[in-house]
């Protein structure tokens, strides 16, 4: 089914006790409600004004609103067409099937020309039973295109039309369920073979029945409509009641009815809880829709529900609503008030008026007034906050305040005017401070101006800092008080000092003035402390110190004197003036007491004398020794003596002897109380220096004068050098195998001339040399160790034996060995000589240089070394060398051997390439090889051998270079090598020397027809490849073994032989 002007809203089913109203007021116009019944599996479809489809789904009865009352144009299935039923003033759309059309019954209304746009209601939609009891019937006789899946339902709220007329259409109840059952029933009892019943009964207050029968085999038509009408109960429950209107003390309510299920309703009972929040009582019962309820309280809550009445029964209450009546204005509130000031800021805060609930909802404003502005009280805040703080405000300035309270109902009075200040602003600073009169040396008075900016209130006190300039930041405060002078005493003269001011009002406290500088005038200085002794007194000095005065009169101290005197009673002396703080006094006698006095001056002048100081120096050392006496007892030893000096008050405790032969470098040798000692140990003719010191408790003495002896003359010294001359240090060649060359220092003559020297060796051997200090001891045994010594002889004597000297004279140099060639060849000859191992596997101290001729006749060295054999190689085939041998060790070099000739022998052919194998018959082989040339003279001949098996055999020897080799086998493997020989025309060598075998030509014979094989041929090959294979492996596994044991002895021999 479809409506050609659709509604512009959503037309769908809604939930249960929704009232269906048949008509409605909009306006001027009355519109009318036309129903149109979609059968349980029919689909309804409506579009719309955009174009879009909205598709109902069966069972459902669809509301239209018809501006003028006609009916719109709606499209079914073919086979089907629409009905409409008009039952107590509503019409009804009904779609059945073309054969159950009775336009007698109900004449349709002609269509006008002109159909207006249908309003689909959207409260008017009847909703289809929760579990329909019935299936639907021809719901598979409609075709696909008018079966749609509509969108989920909507929900709509509810509006309040006013009602025009009594409402004959009520939902289906179970009164309705039980009369279909029960026909249901019926219907089986009376047709027993009937095995299915459909009723569409969608509409509630005269449903449509119509019955079709179905047996196993035959199914019958559908009957005729059949028209009841239900009994009627008691009304739904009404909406709730709407406020149209509310005053302080009244309220005015307006409800709407509910469906009377058949009964019209009569009256409507409205309860209240008198807004106690208690049990409902009755406060109006009447046929009336609006009530007003009146002597209420302001701003209270009262809940109300609503019932209505018919002749059945009183339906169920609504839902509970609640409302408030309006409330009054709030009184006017008490004056802000002020919680903090600052300077250009306020916090203010109030509280709410009295008698006001907490639940009532407050805004506040506050106006301001400020002082002498003209302008009146103006806005400054407004909000529901109790609280607030107002910026930008004048310094020291009173501000007037009201506060107005405001709710729902309207504005209240204003709150008494309050007058609050912001506080005063911090002053500026004074003025500079300024001297005022003269600056004495322990006050000063000063001045200063107020400040330029007060900061809004007057200045309560002044206060006055002072600092000294060299105390830092440090400021301690003077005087404060209102006064604008100040007279700054107990001041310290010639002191810098600074001096500020600040203020205080009650704003707070300003800044510092500028800071001026007052110094105060100088005096002269306090008395020093008395002078101390610095360190330790001395014999004849005395070191002071002192320190400056604890006043020094504001000036800085310039210079000290220092005074002095034997006794108090003696004239004062000056002894030092300057600026140090200590001094030496020097020029004293030892062991005496002295008064000292200091006083210090500054720019002013001096001051006052310190305490007296009685200071005593200490003894002194002795005085210094006279020049000592010296007696030479010998020439080794002398005798010293000297006087005791004066001892400057201390007794002397010792003397030291200061003794060198240098003046200058000289060393104490005695010390102790004596008056004289006894050199020894001394040197002939050297002169000696002494001196002596005497020492006692107050220190040690000068040095005397210094006197100078000579010792006499004596033998000379020991040899201190001796050494052995080797044989390139001397000038002429010796046999160092008999000789040994020695030289020395001369030693000192002591005072005379060394005339010789006697040289002591072997079995005490004298030898008496000249003054030279060099000899060579002759006709010595060689390889003999001798022990030598020397003494020197002057005019005096003979002096002692240097120490003794072990020296040892050279071997004989070897004989030269015999020397043999143990292994010739064509082209080396390995030589040995000697006994002894072919390698120098130790140091060997004999060496051998062996020499050979070349061809202009002169002998040069092939071999320099410890070993006994040696290899020439590179030589000539059948050439004769000539050969000599020397030997040498540390003794010196051997003479020549005899010259020995030794021949190298004839070489042997070189090895020929393998042989070549033609096959000329079936059965004959040629074999070729290439030829060598004559080897200097010497024909040249081949053995050709052949193998068939393991082991060759010698076939052909001649000069020929080819050779055929008739009666091969076939199918037989032979193998086959040759050999160059050299002929020698010499009747001493060898008649014949054989090359090496060229390399093996292995062939077979082929034939078309296999024949006999070779007996034993096969397998003795294959045996003797096998073999080979073997014994190759065996040999290189032995050359591997044989090389790592070298390696490990060569290893051994090098680091733990060698090394």
């Amino acid at each position: 089914m479809m409506a050609d002007q659709p509604p512009p809203l959503e037309a769908t089913p809604l939930l249960n006790e929704v009232p269906l109203l048949p008509h409605m007021v909009n306006g001027d116009s009355i519109q009318q409600v036309i129903l149109v019944q979609v059968n349980p599996g029919e689909t309804f479809t409506i579009t719309t004004e955009d174009g879009h489809m909205q598709c109902i789904q069966g069972p459902a009865h669809v509301p239209l609103m018809s501006p003028n009352g006609s009916m719109p144009p709606i499209f079914v299935p073919p086979g089907y067409v629409s009905q409409v039923v008009e039952e107590n003033g509503v019409r009804k759309v009904v779609v059945v099937p073309h054969s159950e059309f009775h336009p007698s019954m109900h004449p349709p209304p002609p269509p006008p020309p002109h159909v207006p746009h249908y309003m689909h209601h959207p409260h008017a939609l009847l909703p289809h039973p929760p579990h329909p009891v019935f299936p639907p019937v021809g719901t598979g006789e409609l075709p696909p295109q008018f079966i749609h899946q509509h969108p989920p339902p909507h929900v709509f709220q509810e509006q309040e039309p006013r009602s025009h007329g009594r409402t004959n259409f009520i939902q289906r109840d179970e009164r309705s369920l039980k009369m279909q059952e029960h026909l249901k029933k019926r219907l089986q009892q009376l047709s027993p073979g009937i095995s299915r019943c459909s009723c569409n009964s969608n509409i509630i207050n005269s449903p449509l029945f119509r019955v079709s029968a179905t047996s196993s085999s035959i199914k019958e038509s559908i009957s005729e409509l059949v028209s009841f009408t239900t009994e009627s109960c008691e009304p739904d429950c009404p909406a709730a009641p709407k406020l149209i209107n509310r005053t302080k003390n009244s309220l005015s309510l307006q409800w709407k009815s509910s469906n009377d299920n058949g009964s019209k309703i009569t009256n409507f009972l409205l309860e209240w809880d008198e807004g106690k929040s208690g049990p409902f009582k009755e406060c109006y019962y009447g046929h009336l829709k609006q009530y007003k309820l009146t002597k209420l309280s302001p701003s209270t809550r009262y809940s109300l529900r609503l019932a209505a009445k018919n002749d059945i029964g009183m339906s169920g209450f609504s839902e509970p609503v609640s409302y408030y009546t309006a409330g009054m204005v709030p009184p006017a509130p008490a004056p802000p008030l002020l919680l903090e000031a600052g300077v250009t800021w306020m916090a203010l805060r109030w509280i709410p008026p009295p008698g006001v609930s907490s639940d009532d909802s407050l805004t506040y404003t506050l106006d301001m007034e400020e002082e002498g502005s003209g302008y009146g009280f103006q806005p400054q805040y407004n909000g529901d906050e109790l609280s607030c703080t107002l910026r930008n405000l004048r310094r020291s300035t009173s501000y007037r305040f009201r506060l107005f309270a405001y709710n729902s109902e309207g504005k209240s009075s204003p709150s008494e005017v309050v007058e609050h200040s912001t506080n005063p602003d911090k002053p500026g600073p004074p003025s500079k401070p300024v001297v005022k009169g003269k600056i004495h040396s322990h006050s000063v008075k000063v001045v200063w101006e107020p400040p330029k900016d007060n900061g809004g209130s007057d200045i309560s006190k002044y206060f006055l800092e002072i600092s000294e300039a060299s105390a830092g930041g440090k400021w301690d405060t003077v005087y404060s008080g209102a006064q604008r002078e100040h007279v700054c005493d107990h001041l310290r003269p010639g002191t810098s000092y600074r001096l500020r001011v600040s203020c205080v009002s009650k704003g707070g406290e300003s800044q510092a003035s500028d800071v001026t500088t007052v110094t105060t005038s100088a005096v002269p200085p306090g008395p020093c402390p008395a002078p101390a002794l610095a360190g330790k007194a001395k014999p004849k000095e005395i070191p002071l110190q002192w320190g400056p005065p604890a006043v020094d009169g504001g000036s800085d101290i310039t210079e000290y004197i220092l005074e002095m005197a034997n006794s108090e009673q003696d004239e004062h002396r000056v002894v030092y003036q300057g600026p140090a703080t200590e001094y030496v006094v020097t020029n004293l006698l030892p062991g005496r007491t002295y008064c000292f006095w200091i006083r210090a001056g500054n720019k002013v002048g001096f001051g006052p004398y310190s305490d007296k100081a009685e200071l005593s120096t200490a003894p002194g050392p002795p005085e210094q020794c006279c020049k000592p006496l010296i007696t030479c007892k010998s020439a080794t030893c002398a005798v010293v003596s000297w006087e005791s000096p004066a001892c400057n008050g201390a007794e002397i405790m010792e003397y030291r002897l200061d003794w060198g032969q240098v003046e200058g470098s000289m060393h104490i040798i005695y010390t102790g109380p004596c008056q004289s000692y006894e050199v020894k140990g001394l040197t002939p003719a050297t002169t000696y220096y002494c001196r002596v010191q005497a020492v006692n408790v107050a220190g040690v003495g000068l040095f005397g004068e210094t006197s100078v002896v000579t010792t006499p003359p004596s033998v000379p010294a020991a040899v201190a050098v001796l050494h052995l001359l080797e044989e390139e240090q001397m000038e002429i060649s010796a046999p160092f195998s008999t000789c040994l060359a020695i030289q020395w220092e001369e030693p000192c003559c002591h005072g005379a001339e060394i005339t010789g020297y006697n040289i002591e060796y072997g079995e005490k051997q004298l030898v008496t040399v000249g003054r030279n200090t060099t000899h060579v001891l002759e006709n010595l045994l060689p390889d003999t160790l001798y022990r030598i010594r020397i003494q020197a002889i002057n005019s005096l004597g003979v002096g002692p034996f240097s120490h003794s000297m072990k020296a040892k004279t050279k071997p004989l140099p070897p004989d030269p060995p015999h020397l043999e060639c143990v292994v010739f060849s064509y082209q080396s000859l390995k030589l040995k000589w000697g006994e002894g191992p072919s390698r120098a596997l130790i140091t060997n101290p004999t060496q051998f240089n062996l020499q050979m001729e070349d061809r202009f006749g002169r002998f040069v060295t092939v071999y320099n070394g410890p070993c006994h054999t040696y290899k020439v190689q590179r030589l000539s085939e059948s050439t004769t060398y000539y050969f000599r041998i020397q030997a040498y060790n540390d003794a010196g070099e051997g003479g020549f051997s005899q010259v020995y000739a030794f021949t190298t022998t004839k070489s042997p052919p070189a090895s020929l390439k393998a042989p070549k194998a033609n096959q000329l018959e079936e059965n004959t082989y040629e074999i070729t090889w290439e030829p060598l040339q004559p080897m200097k003279g010497d024909s040249i001949v081949y053995i050709l051998q052949l193998a068939a098996g393991r082991e060759f055999d010698q076939v052909y020897k001649g000069p020929e270079t080819s050779f055929r080799l008739p009666g091969v086998q076939s199918n037989c493997e032979y193998r086959v090598r040759v050999c160059a020989g050299r002929q020698s025309q010499d009747p001493a060598g060898p008649p014949e020397l054989l090359g090496p075998y060229s390399p093996s030509t292995v062939f077979s014979a082929q034939r078309q027809e296999q024949g006999p094989p070779c007996p034993a041929a096969g397998p003795e090959l294959a045996q003797s490849g096998k073999r080979l294979r073997e014994e190759r492996l065996i040999a290189i596994v032995l050359l591997c073994g044989f090389a790592v044991v070298a390696i490990l002895f060569a290893v051994v021999i090098q680091y733990f032989v060698i090394k």
